[in-house]
């Protein structure tokens, strides 16, 4: 049995998904992935280096790994000199990029990719050649942060940093820096500032609320600061508990926008990842089911639905959609790596402290 085959048996869930049909989501992933490594959104649209490693991710739980390799050795090759991606890069072999804007959250994120895959492989020669390019992307990440422990959301095309912080970007940034961290674990080079760095962070987005945009319209200012890994416990259950009638349509998905009447698939599944980093399995598998409406023919799944209109809306099948309804089926149906960077029980914390101003 190959290890792909060995993946999408893992990937079974009642009522969600099939092996069969993981195995048809999988592929159709692969599909949209070009020679030269990259994930587009879908064929002829952009790359944007956040997706693509989300996709990367959904390869290798469904046993691809060489095509998640490929996939972050596009990121390696693509890198600037400061460690920073681009915020978008336009289809096409010759990867131009179309925002010149380099966003903390974006750069940061494969860290959580390249510690993933290495969980999934054990493939010391990947980790080796990969750890300078986390290295130098977790330095240009923290090169944003600001006195308070968060961190603006990008660099303007002019090298201008932007102050400004937000608070999903926050949080996705939280947990890669812990992957970073076990990552310079594994590698054998302690980085105190990174564990000092991550301790801040997170204590920020306990804390202190005031120091973040006002996002709270959107579902993942709700959600990610649990599924980031920044809360658990007893404020995390009251967090989501205080929003869930607001964002969660019952056998519909969940909202992107409070007063939107549209579900989308990407941060349903995403919430239902989070569920099960709560220990609330049951709810987690409810969402999941409930966008099934969403599985487009061919294994993709459409971005969302305006439940309004009784309408697919926009009209486009998205690898990153289809990629967190595999992350989560992964978590819920027990693959390991997925557990681990999503989890987060054996990751390091960093130099953790609710004591400051």
């Amino acid at each position: 049995m190959t290890s792909a085959e060995r993946g999408v048996e893992r990937l079974a869930l009642p009522g969600v998904l099939s092996a069969a049909e993981a195995e048809e989501t999988a592929l159709a992933i692969g599909a949209e992935q070009r020679a030269d490594g990259a994930i587009p959104w879908f064929g002829g649209h952009h790359l944007d280096p956040w997706d693509h490693v989300e996709a990367a991710m959904a390869l290798d739980t469904a046993g691809r790994h060489d095509r998640a390799a490929a996939a972050y050795d596009w990121l390696a090759r693509h890198q600037n000199p400061d460690g920073s991606w681009y915020a978008a890069y336009a289809e096409g072999d010759a990867a131009r990029p179309t925002d010149l804007g380099r966003e903390t959250n974006f750069c940061a994120y494969p860290a959580v990719g390249v510690l993933h895959h290495y969980l999934a492989t054990g493939d010391e020669a990947f980790r080796r050649r990969m750890w300078p390019v986390v290295h130098a992307a977790v330095e240009f990440t923290l090169g944003l942060q600001q006195e308070g422990g968060q961190l603006g959301w990008r660099r303007d095309p002019d090298g201008t940093p932007v102050a400004d912080a937000l608070l999903t970007g926050c949080s996705s940034v939280y947990q890669a820096l812990r992957c970073a961290l076990a990552l310079a674990e594994l590698a054998g080079s302690p980085q105190p500032d990174w564990e000092l760095a991550v301790g801040r962070l997170g204590h920020a987005i306990r804390r202190h609320p005031e120091r973040f945009l006002d996002k709270s319209r959107y579902s993942m200012d709700w959600y990610y600061p649990v599924l980031g890994g920044a809360l658990r416990g007893p404020d995390a259950r009251a967090r989501l508990a205080a929003a869930w009638d607001e964002f969660v349509v019952p056998r519909l998905g969940v909202r992107c926008v409070r007063t939107n009447p549209w579900v989308t698939g990407g941060e349903s599944a995403e919430l239902a990842l989070t569920l099960w980093t709560m220990g609330m399995e049951r709810r987690a598998v409810e969402i999941l089911r409930s966008i099934g409406h969403l599985r487009a023919e061919g294994g993709l799944y459409w971005t969302g639905y305006v439940f309004a209109d009784d309408a697919v809306w926009p009209p486009e099948r998205t690898t990153w959609t289809a990629g967190s309804v595999l992350l989560a089926v992964a978590a819920l149906a027990g693959d390991t790596p997925t557990r681990a960077v999503f989890g987060g029980a054996g990751l390091p914390r960093g130099l953790e402290t609710d004591c400051c101003a």
